[in-house]
């Protein structure tokens, strides 16, 4: 496995100097990662994860996924932000995001308790009318109102189904070791629990029993995505801003920013990377948006959004960068197919393999957007695998924290995620926050 990046395409806004300059600042905030030393280091677990995981309990998770695949039809996932978009990620990236559709040899995975719709819920409620159903549900907490409101309904609807011992039997819970409701609820009803580590934070849990469960139930190797990820972090472990493709590609985003970029859109050429996309937003967004500071992170997948945002990418306000995700060697070959009758222009074009057009249409793009002065940077990955997948998720992850201390803010907080929910604690009428919610109905006014 490699992973490369593409500078070709950025253009003048990011020069060798320019970077060279900057590698004192990056090498700092990278030692800070390394050494424990920054803001937030009690959030630094994930670093040496790959190589200190608990292998007992790793054991114990692909014992579970085994065990949830021989004994259902759909795995409903309960969670919300890092609590299921880094399993959905992998599920998508390794497998498809029609999963569900195409055929497997475990249960279907449907993740929830991500939304507060009625509809959304109601929807799934009926995929699972007369099929067996395990739930995973994912908090550290276990107050998160999304996935415990979720909770509670696939809580009823399997002791309706099965009894409460059957219940038990098929609610598994990743939680916090030693704290919060789930857990204390999970012990007293004897559900088979999993461990949220106390250092790892939510976004950075996707190689934790959090993301490795419904990865496994999945049938993907979760012992081939904890060696890509302890490769990656191998591959890491120096300073050196030439050598070192995350500290690099840390220092670069930081450079576009200074430089005057708002947005960094990352952009697929596939479908099953949108999902890959949602996390890493959420990684960077969550942990570099605060202080008024940040650059936006934001994802299309071409060619299909060329066609929605194309014209603005092209001529619009020369705000953003983009980052592309390539994965170089494709896992499927089609050919266009010979069609004399079809007048649609494209005879030109019988007999190419669709990946082939599709490479050229990003060739295109890069070329068309870099000249219209987009600064476009490419990440190369070699295939489509869980190791990869897992190498990719680390890659990130360290670019990430390091992006985060250049920046100077703490990557592993997230202060302004409450706001939002003090109000609708208060508009709901949730005991304690009477005063707020009098100041709040007066606004309504």
């Amino acid at each position: 496995m490699t992973l490369t990046l593409n500078e070709k395409f950025i253009g003048n806004s990011c020069s060798e100097a320019q970077i060279a300059a900057l590698a004192p600042e990056a090498e700092n905030a990278f030692r800070r990662v390394l050494e424990r030393t920054g803001r937030g280091a009690d959030f630094l677990g994930w670093v040496d994860l790959p190589v200190k995981f608990d292998r007992e309990e790793f054991a114990r998770i692909k014992a579970a996924a085994q065990k949830i695949r021989g004994m259902c039809d759909i795995f409903v996932v309960l969670g919300i932000g890092g609590s299921y978009l880094g399993a959905r990620a992998a599920v998508e990236f390794v497998r498809s995001p029609l999963y569900n559709a195409l055929p497997h040899d475990g249960p279907d995975i449907y993740f929830a308790g991500n939304t507060i719709s009625p509809s959304a819920l109601c929807e799934l409620l009926t995929i699972c009318k007369g099929k067996d159903i395990c739930v995973n549900v994912i908090s550290k907490s276990g107050t998160t109102t999304e996935t415990a409101v979720a909770f509670r309904v696939f809580r009823r609807l399997l002791v309706e189904k099965y009894g409460e011992q059957g219940a038990r039997e098929r609610i598994f819970a990743t939680t916090d070791k030693a704290r919060g409701t789930l857990k204390a609820s999970s012990d007293r009803e004897g559900y088979q629990t999993f461990v949220i580590p106390d250092d790892v934070g939510g976004r950075y849990s996707v190689l934790t029993a959090v993301g490795l469960l419904p990865i496994a139930v999945a049938g993907i190797s979760i012992d081939d995505m904890m060696q890509g990820a302890a490769d990656a972090r191998a591959a890491y472990q120096t300073p050196d801003i030439r050598a070192n493709t995350a500290m690099r590609y840390a220092a670069i985003r930081q450079l576009m920013y200074r430089g005057g970029k708002k947005v960094e859109m990352l952009v697929g050429y596939d479908p099953y990377l949108q999902m890959t996309a949602e996390w890493w937003k959420q990684l960077f967004g969550e942990s570099e948006g605060k202080e008024n500071k940040g650059l936006l992170p934001h994802s299309v997948i071409y060619t299909t959004d060329l066609h929605s945002m194309g014209q603005y990418l092209q001529q619009g306000e020369r705000l953003m960068f983009e980052t592309v995700l390539q994965v170089n060697d494709q896992d499927h070959a089609y050919k266009i197919p010979d069609d004399p009758t079809a007048g649609d222009g494209l005879d030109y074009l019988c007999g190419r393999e669709l990946a082939d057009v599709n490479h050229t249409a990003m060739l295109g793009t890069l070329f068309a957007h870099s000249d219209g002065d987009v600064p476009n940077l490419v990440i190369e990955v070699s295939e489509r695998s869980a190791y990869s997948f897992g190498y990719l998720v680390y890659f990130f992850e360290m670019a990430c924290a390091c992006s985060g201390y250049m920046l100077g803010v703490n990557p592993f907080d997230q202060p302004g995620v409450e706001s939002y929910k003090k109000n609708m604690f208060a508009l709901l009428g949730k005991p304690g926050y009477e005063e707020l919610r009098q100041t709040l109905s007066e606004r309504m006014k």
